[in-house]
């Protein structure tokens, strides 16, 4: 298990600071960010930004080495968010406005980006709310999801492979999932005895839903791949801006509805939009089936290695998502 992560202080921000031409007032490290360090810098003259921070001791995950061409790697580190970060604005979707970038290791022992501070709080805290103020801003998610989705690319992966001329994963977006499903659940039988003695059916249902799927021939789409409602800001005037960038890639569309559907839950019909008509209902199959499975596997791995602040939460992701994998074969038969 690696250490309790240590809360980087002014003094260890402030070079960053005057790379704005300020000077550093406060530091306060803000929610979320299991993979890299975020912090709201507070300057003297009362201005913000956001610095993100990527570096060992701040990703909760201890991933080891990654194969970037992977669309499914550890989607964290500076080359990702500024690759992810100017896709999406020449997509037209806003971010936080990139301020800084610093790969250097001359303050800190990491890489670093500082951002515009954007107020306001997210989607989520505006759902299950005033109903007409739902209304609006999930019609605004809409539309923000149909123009990402006007978006492709040559080939499936990581945008920030993609875009940079990198070599291909190979296969197809849909053999990526079924073996990453398949080892998600190879994880699972030494963890619970549930997941051990379905193992083999599990196997098999991701194995047949695969084979179900026909080849696609039409370009991949770009996603954010885990599209949430704490995903998205909402600033005070209504506009919207995506947060936790890294994974932006090129896949299948409905690895993104499959997970849109799991996060907005009741919210998700004021979502579809014009690229839902052609969703793919094998596709769907599978790629609910193997969200399952990483949704389980995943929090389990993130509770053996990491400091997460929240344990019990992690655990109950994982419990609700195993009943989820176990009731789908009951549904299957």
């Amino acid at each position: 298990m690696t250490a309790a992560r240590r809360t980087l202080t002014p003094t260890d921000l402030a070079p960053y600071a005057r790379t704005l031409g300020h000077t550093l007032d406060g530091v306060t490290r803000l929610r979320g960010g299991s993979k890299k360090g975020v912090y709201r810098l507070t300057f003297r003259d009362r201005s913000t930004a956001v610095a993100y921070v990527w570096s060992p001791d701040e990703d909760l995950w201890d991933a080891g080495p990654a194969d970037p061409r992977d669309p499914f790697s550890h989607a964290s580190g500076l080359d990702l968010f500024t690759a992810a970060a100017h896709r999406l604005a020449a997509a037209g979707v806003r971010a936080p406005r990139l301020l800084h970038a610093d790969p250097s290791h001359t303050h800190l022992p990491a890489d670093v980006a500082l951002v515009e501070d954007l107020p306001g709080g997210t989607l989520e805290d505006l759902l299950d709310g005033d109903a007409a103020v739902e209304t609006g801003v999930l019609e605004r998610t809409a539309a923000l999801l149909d123009t990402l989705h006007a978006c492709t690319g040559p080939r499936f992966g990581k945008v920030a492979v993609v875009d940079n001329g990198g070599s291909s994963y190979g296969g197809s977006c849909e053999a990526v999932v079924a073996e990453r499903a398949l080892s998600d659940l190879d994880e699972l039988p030494a963890r619970d005895p549930r997941a051990a003695a379905a193992h083999p059916q599990l196997a098999e249902a991701i194995g047949a839903l695969a084979a179900q799927v026909q080849p696609r021939t039409g370009p991949p789409t770009l996603i954010h791949g885990e599209l949430g409602p704490d995903h998205v800001r909402v600033t005070p005037d209504g506009d919207l801006a995506l947060i936790d960038i890294e994974g932006l890639m090129y896949f299948d569309v409905e690895w993104e509805h499959v997970f849109l559907r799991q996060r907005f839950g009741r919210h998700y019909d004021a979502l579809r939009t014009d690229d839902t008509v052609g969703l793919d209902e094998a596709r769907l199959r599978l790629y609910r089936l193997a969200t399952h499975l990483s949704l389980v596997a995943g929090p389990l791995r993130l509770l053996d290695v990491g400091d997460f602040h929240d344990p019990e939460f992690m655990r109950g992701i994982a419990e609700h998502h195993l009943g989820l994998a176990l009731s789908f074969l009951e549904s299957a038969s």
